[in-house]
């Protein structure tokens, strides 16, 4: 499992109904189903991925997430979890806002497009940045809506969520150092969230 996995693990906690979101081969629900007592169940649009949950023996629908959030119920989980996959939404706010209405506790975590490293590259090469965090050529990228920590946030806020925990995560994906805290949206390759009303 990604190292920032672990950390997602954590916040959603023990004996949660949990709904992944773009859970990718499955490795999260596996290991909340079997090492945390959680009830879980997946969307995952590739094949890829829908076939790797699938031989993981994850409960997962191949669905287009946006479309599918429209026809979950009020409270029908306790938390639902958005990893790495937000930039990637073709109407983030709506993400959030059905994230908001289905379950209490929502756990995201995102790739900060504001990190240093990511800045220099575009001021000094004159070009779209990559990294260990956003491996893909601007041209093969599956981020359509490049945002910074300070970005999501607001975006939140807007859809009336509060920033319960903020994990700030080196390129690794592992917890950041702590001197990183004093300016994230600089420092930090990226970020684990947990949101509440």
């Amino acid at each position: 499992m990604r190292p920032d996995l672990h950390l997602v693990a954590a916040l959603v906690g023990r004996d949660a109904r949990v709904l992944d979101l773009g859970c990718g081969d499955g490795a999260l629900l596996e290991h909340l189903i079997t090492r945390q007592g959680c009830a879980g169940h997946g969307i995952e649009r590739s094949a890829d991925g829908f076939h790797a949950c699938v031989a993981r023996g994850v409960p997962v629908s191949q669905r287009d997430l946006e479309d599918e959030l429209a026809h979950l119920g009020a409270g029908e989980f306790d938390c639902v979890v958005l990893s790495q996959t937000l930039p990637s939404m073709r109407r983030p706010a709506q993400v959030l806002a059905d994230m908001r209405r289905i379950a209490p506790r929502r756990v995201v975590s995102l790739p900060n497009f504001g990190h240093w490293r990511l800045r220099a590259q575009l001021a000094l090469q004159g070009r779209m940045p990559q990294s260990r965090t956003l491996p893909h050529p601007w041209y093969e990228t599956p981020n359509i809506h490049l945002c910074t920590l300070r970005d999501f946030e607001l975006l939140a806020a807007e859809a009336g969520l509060r920033v319960v925990r903020r994990i700030p995560l080196d390129e690794d994906g592992r917890p950041a150092p702590r001197w990183v805290r004093a300016a994230p949206n600089l420092l930090a390759a990226g970020a684990v969230y947990l949101l509440e009303d």
